[in-house]
């Protein structure tokens, strides 16, 4: 089959790999319709997460069931279209039985631990997300093998087209963390560091929960206009941290937003001196968002964590985290917690989810989409991949 292989940092191509086959009787084989580049996948593209061996990319992923093991039957049939959540759960774990199926005990059995290092005892395993995460092939390919296909993936009403249930498999449900990570119950100031698709998928989520006011920050003036076009938000225009915060008290009061969701990640846009500071301090990208947030936020209020942070960081704001008595919440999205909900406001039209795809390409241009995602390139927010 063809798929789309990491060989190493900025170095993607889509190759013959082998056919993925059953290996145990939970599994499932797909045949995949329709894939995404997601912004997680920049992290291992850019060699901010290390993979030392080739692998098949990508956790965003639907399709049609080609093949299901002997503890599958009854679950899934040959021939239903499914949509698969990113993380994979075994369903039966302490976490699992939990509602957290990121920190399931079972699915990744090489690098599992309590203590959540840099490069030892991680969570739960990841579609096509590193060796770390458990090493499983992801579904930027033409198929993909699909472990515990009893409980992750959801078969999805003909009604609906594959980009309408596309983003169910990860940043509708991650964006949505967001907001209820954050108990949103309506009437609340929300602002969303990030504008693109899962900032953008958590705006979408704040008005479903009923707050009152939603802006969306970002350097890039182009994903602030596709924010403003499909979640009906306000935006702010990142020139400096300083500026951003001082208009988010302007909105409110001079208190801050009840809510901040950081949905960028250790990757921001940095200048020189960012660059240089992380350097000093030996760290990996930098957590300059999140202390935005951090000053952003009322007293008392909530931020929300959504970007991928794998390393430690230097002169991290304890302090002001005290003295202000927000809380912090985050980390993987516990996609499984809420795909069905979520699923249920797509076929209900309670939400648009396919409004932010900005590119469709066949799966043997994938290079070049990881190229123009990257790089910010013809306005690029989202692209959808077609095996």
């Amino acid at each position: 089959m063809k798929a789309l292989v990491f060989h190493g940092p900025k170095d993607v191509r889509v190759d013959t790999v082998d056919d993925p086959e059953i290996i145990d009787p939970r599994d499932a084989i797909i045949r995949v319709t329709s894939t995404a580049i997601c912004g997680s996948d920049l992290h291992i593209y850019n060699g901010g997460l290390p993979q030392p061996r080739p692998m098949v990319l990508g956790h965003e992923f639907m399709g049609i069931v080609e093949e299901v093991g002997p503890g599958v039957r009854g679950k899934l049939r040959v021939g239903d279209r499914v949509v698969v959540p990113f993380p994979v759960a075994c369903g039966t774990c302490y976490f699992c039985n939990h509602e957290l199926p990121g920190h399931c005990e079972n699915s990744n059995p090489d690098h599992y631990g309590p203590e959540g290092g840099v490069l030892t005892e991680k969570g739960g395993a990841l579609f096509g997300y590193t060796d770390l995460y458990g090493g499983y092939h992801g579904g930027q390919a033409e198929y993909v093998r699909v472990p515990y296909a009893d409980f992750g993936p959801r078969v999805i009403p003909d009604s609906l087209t594959d980009e309408q249930a596309l983003f169910l498999t990860d940043i509708f449900p991650t964006g949505y963390s967001g907001i209820d990570w954050a108990d949103v119950k309506g009437g609340e100031f929300i602002a969303i560091f990030g504008s693109g698709p899962v900032g953008i998928m958590a705006a979408k989520s704040a008005w479903l929960r009923g707050a009152a006011r939603v802006v969306v920050i970002d350097t890039q003036q182009y994903r602030l206009d596709k924010a403003r076009t499909t979640a009906h938000c306000e935006t702010i225009l990142w020139t400096s941290q300083k500026d951003v915060v001082e208009q988010i008290r302007a909105m409110s009061e001079g208190r801050g937003a009840d809510v901040c969701v950081e949905a960028v990640g250790f990757e921001p846009d940095r200048d020189l001196l960012d660059r240089a500071k992380a350097v000093i301090n030996l760290e990996k990208g930098s957590a300059k968002v999140i202390e935005a947030c951090f000053s952003a936020v009322r007293r008392g209020g909530v931020v929300t964590v959504l970007g991928v942070y794998p390393a430690y960081y230097d002169n991290f704001p304890l302090g002001q985290f005290f003295d202000k008595g927000f809380t912090i919440r985050g980390g993987q999205a516990p996609a499984q917690k809420h795909i069905d909900k979520l699923l249920s406001y797509v076929v209900e039209g309670k939400v648009q989810l396919d409004d932010i795809i900005t590119h469709r390409l066949p799966l043997a241009e994938a290079a070049h989409g990881y190229d123009i995602f990257r790089n910010k390139k013809d306005n690029c927010v989202k692209v959808v991949l077609k095996p």
